[in-house]
């Protein structure tokens, strides 16, 4: 094998080995987490059903608790094909070892009894002495100290693999080990996801008889949801509107400034070409009196016309867009920026679970149901709050029913960070990303959400790609 092409396959070999570890390290850290959301999940499941409020809400934690379940199973799995993956290089490790375990093994045989045969001191006295000249001698001297070393040397190599390979198989046995306990836990974990589907659907059956009314406790809610999303459009293109208003209001006091200067510099450049003139005048006047023969027939001087430039008729005004904002410099930078970290931006909550998506949808419940959703709902625990995702001026703090709502400008892009109880911040106020903006309220029930949207100008977009992966 060439010497190049064997370097690169160590290369490739010792990043496979140490990227192997890091990659179980982090899967067992990403199940560990999930296993603690699982936990809290379902201290929050038991309290919700010993309350026996709403039996939505425990649906809803358990939808959440089947999704934590199904990505507990998917990381067991990964971690069972990297170990599989792991095993499959240490048992090729194995073959070779043993196969060059047997060749030194063979090798150090042929040399031990080569050396048997050649035992008696004679023997090594008689090749040392036929030598044909000194030089002879003494290479063949070096040679058996060589031979006498390379067989130590042999000896040594052999005990070593043999320790490699013993440490191999001992390695293979603990990754068999674990490798069935995965697929335990794995088949455990798929027996209790069928355990809480099957509790769902009897909840659900259950659910079937109030249906109607919680059917229209759900279209009253999306209603109330659809006003709020009204109002937040309504103060954006009041923004959009005042901000293009100023924009033009500063683009015609900068047209007349520059109209008023050229008409400046024009009237005293017609005022400098008048005086001119009039100085042309004079003289030819004077020459023409001072001939005598010129006074029977006199030059007659023609006065320049004076031209009053028409007046400018006013231009009407534009009317001022309501949904597309003209940015400033500064503006288009914030924009900018905050266009530049899409798919980087943090959650508005430290911890939490999506539990309604962007767009429209069936109802997690009743699938009949279709419900239209201009944000993200994020369930989180109680007395958590709600972050900016990005630094920004707070545009407004709305009041809706018993909660407030805070909507930070960023450019031409708003976000806006609904059913809040308390409020740390006010209109005007400059926040930084992560900065808390007020604490999510937690309704009768025991849930905690946060319903969070996101705008360019007057155009509601999906906030799940812009956010950061968990």
């Amino acid at each position: 094998m060439p010497k190049s092409l064997y370097v690169l396959l160590l290369i490739a070999y010792t990043s496979f080995v140490v990227a192997q570890p890091s990659q179980q390290k982090k899967l067992e850290e990403s199940k560990a987490k999930i296993q603690k959301e699982i936990l809290a999940n379902e201290q929050k499941l038991q309290t919700v059903k010993k309350k026996e409020k709403s039996v939505v809400h425990v649906i809803d934690l358990q939808n959440q608790k089947i999704k934590l379940k199904e990505s507990l199973i998917a990381t067991t799995e990964k971690q069972t094909q990297l170990l599989s993956n792991d095993m499959q290089s240490n048992e090729l490790k194995i073959k070779r070892l043993d196969h060059e375990l047997h060749l030194l093994k063979a090798d150090y045989a042929e040399m031990i009894l080569k050396s048997y045969k050649s035992r008696s001191e004679e023997s090594r006295a008689m090749f040392i002495l036929s030598s044909s000249s000194f030089l002879q001698a003494y290479k063949r001297l070096q040679y058996m100290k060589q031979y006498s070393s390379y067989r130590v040397m042999q000896g040594k190599e052999i005990e070593s693999k043999s320790k490699e390979l013993l440490n191999f198989y001992d390695k293979l046995k603990v990754q068999k080990s674990q490798k069935e306990q995965l697929i335990a836990e794995n088949e455990k974990e798929k027996t209790s996801l069928e355990v809480e589907k099957k509790e769902q659907q009897q909840i659900v059956l259950s659910l079937q008889k109030d249906q109607k009314k919680i059917i229209a406790e759900i279209k009253k809610k999306h209603q109330q949801a659809k006003a709020i999303d009204k109002e937040i459009d309504r103060l954006i293109r009041k923004a959009i509107a005042e901000a293009n208003r100023k924009a033009a209001l500063a683009r015609a006091a900068k047209e007349k400034a520059l109209k008023e200067k050229l008409a400046k510099e024009k009237a005293l450049a017609d005022k400098l070409a008048k005086e001119k003139l009039a100085r042309e005048l004079a003289a030819k006047e004077k020459a023409v009196a001072s001939k005598s023969n010129i006074k029977a027939n006199p030059t007659v001087v023609t006065k320049p016309k004076v031209v009053v430039a028409a007046k400018e008729v006013p231009k009407k005004a534009a009317p001022v867009s309501t949904t597309k904002m003209e940015l400033t410099s500064e503006g288009k930078l914030v924009s900018d920026n905050f266009k530049a970290n899409r798919g980087r931006l943090p959650w508005p909550v430290d911890r939490g679970e999506v539990f309604l998506g962007f767009g429209t949808q069936p109802h997690p419940v009743y699938k009949t149901l279709t419900i239209q959703n201009s944000g993200l709902s994020i369930t989180t625990y109680k007395g958590a709050k709600a972050r900016a995702v990005f630094a920004g001026e707070v545009f407004s703090v709305i009041a809706i029913a018993n909660s407030k709502a805070v909507m930070i400008q960023h450019g031409d892009y708003f976000t806006v960070y609904q059913n809040l109880g308390t409020i740390n911040v006010a209109k005007g106020d400059k926040v930084t990303a992560k900065q808390p903006l007020g604490t999510i309220n937690t309704n009768a029930d025991g849930k905690t959400l946060l319903k969070f949207t996101l705008c360019e100008n007057v155009n509601y977009v999906n906030p799940k790609p812009w956010l950061s992966a968990k």
